[in-house]
């Protein structure tokens, strides 16, 4: 299922949520939910954003779907990134592939993992 990255930063509603009841912040933002799409991890950040959310989606519309319940739910503008694994870019032409085993290793796909996922 796809990867993808949703980019946080407080609107005045949600300024005001966060101030009043930050517990209450949270706990709108997991309990968005959209068919097909789902909230894997969710992390406060320093720097131009305030949260950063990973999300596994069937598509780009269902993680659509969910970034406007945020929206609207938490008080958030979010910035949705499809995001892929490094591993994955690795071009797997056959006659490519071939010469780099001849020189050299190619390089380990690479998995994504929960913190705290031991798996």
């Amino acid at each position: 299922m796809p990867l993808y990255f949703l980019l946080g930063t407080l609107n005045e509603t949600g300024q005001r949520m966060l101030h009043n009841n930050a517990d209450l912040m949270i706990e709108s933002i997991r309990d968005c939910k959209a068919d097909n799409a789902q909230i894997l991890g969710q992390y406060a950040v320093l720097g131009g954003y305030d949260y950063v959310m990973m999300v596994e989606a069937d598509d780009n519309e269902a993680v659509g779907r969910l970034a406007l319940e945020i929206g609207v739910t938490a008080g958030l503008h979010t910035e949705t990134l499809p995001a892929m694994a490094i591993g994955d870019l690795v071009d797997d032409d056959p006659d490519e592939v071939e010469l780099q085993a001849s020189t050299t290793e190619p390089p380990p796909r690479e998995e994504w993992r929960l913190p705290g996922d031991n798996s």
